[in-house]
């Protein structure tokens, strides 16, 4: 009997067959070929210009930092920071926000607007976006074209007509405003359509089977697959209704319910006609914090879903 288990006849008194060639480890290393000098001195000559661009377009907002911690007769004085001087650095600009404004209100008002608006266009958008690509209605390929004329309106034009809407239903001065409009994205159903393409047909029609509804379908089997998708919408919406700024201008009239964006401006020039630019400045990085928390949360999903949206198929 062999080693492998086959048994083998030897007659009596015959030599023993000789032994197998061990055979040769495997090769774990891949084969990389060498890179030529040049090669060698372009990668390097570019990661330096890459890094100095990256610096180059972090200066405004290294300046925006120290901006805020100098006193409002050295704003024009130094560049950055009176290096020389370190005790003429201030926080003065931050407890000014807190003390002579109403920044703390202004942001969670904004807080408040952004997230409410964000949910809700996140999820009308998903919902669109899951109708389009899974049902075959009449007059679906109008209404898409429909839609997409509605997108080459500028946002301004509607301005005059938007503002009589809200007159009329008397919504002037309040948040609803400014939530209930913003609820619906022709560019967010669009993009979600195209998503809700890579869901398998097959997986739906295995869920009606078992009996699960059309809007479990959506919530439970849909999401989870265009999850990328998602966290890179929020993040875009989130930014949009974070920063805007034209129609919460028009809209809301009383200083309690301003956003930030409106509350940072009216600081220009008020009351006494002199600028606070050191608090301004100090508002402004403030504001900035919000939308950085969330990006780096859902950076993974961002970056993914704007991949997927360059991979076809």
């Amino acid at each position: 009997m062999s080693k492998t288990g086959v048994l083998n006849y030897e007659p009596p008194g015959a030599a023993p067959p000789p032994p197998l060639p061990a055979l040769p480890p495997p090769q774990t290393d891949v084969y990389q070929p060498r890179r030529s000098i040049a090669q060698i001195i372009g990668s390097i000559v570019l990661h330096v210009v890459i890094a100095a661009l990256a610096i180059i377009s972090l200066v405004p907002f290294f300046w925006l930092i120290c901006a805020t911690f100098k006193r409002h007769e050295d704003m024009f004085t130094y560049t950055f920071l009176p290096w020389s001087e370190p005790k003429r650095l201030t926080w003065s600009n931050f407890t000014w926000l807190f003390e002579k404004e109403q920044f703390g209100q202004w942001l969670l008002n904004s807080l408040f607007v952004s997230s409410c608006n964000t949910v809700l266009v996140v999820a009308l958008s998903s919902i669109g976006g899951f109708a389009l690509a899974k049902y075959q209605f009449a007059g679906k390929k109008p209404l898409m074209l429909l839609m997409l004329a509605t997108m080459m309106l500028p946002s301004q034009v509607l301005l005059p007509s938007s503002y009589e809407l809200m007159y009329k239903i008397g919504w002037l001065d309040s948040y609803a405003a400014i939530i209930v409009p913003g609820a619906v994205s022709v560019f967010g159903i669009f993009l979600f359509m195209q998503a809700m393409k890579t869901v398998p047909d097959e997986l739906l029609q295995a869920g009606r089977v078992d009996g699960c509804s059309e809007i479990r379908l959506w919530w439970e089997v849909a999401l989870p697959i265009v999850r990328p998708m998602i966290g890179a919408f929020t993040l875009l919406s989130f930014m949009s209704a974070w920063n805007s700024f034209l129609w919460p201008q028009i809209v809301l009239q009383t200083q309690t319910k301003y956003t930030l964006p409106i509350g940072l401006t009216n600081m220009i020039g008020q009351p006494s006609y002199i600028t606070p630019y050191g608090a301004l400045m100090a508002g402004t990085l403030l504001s900035i914090l919000p939308v950085a928390i969330l990006f780096f949360i859902l950076q993974r999903d961002f970056i993914a879903g704007l991949a997927s949206g360059a991979v076809k198929g």
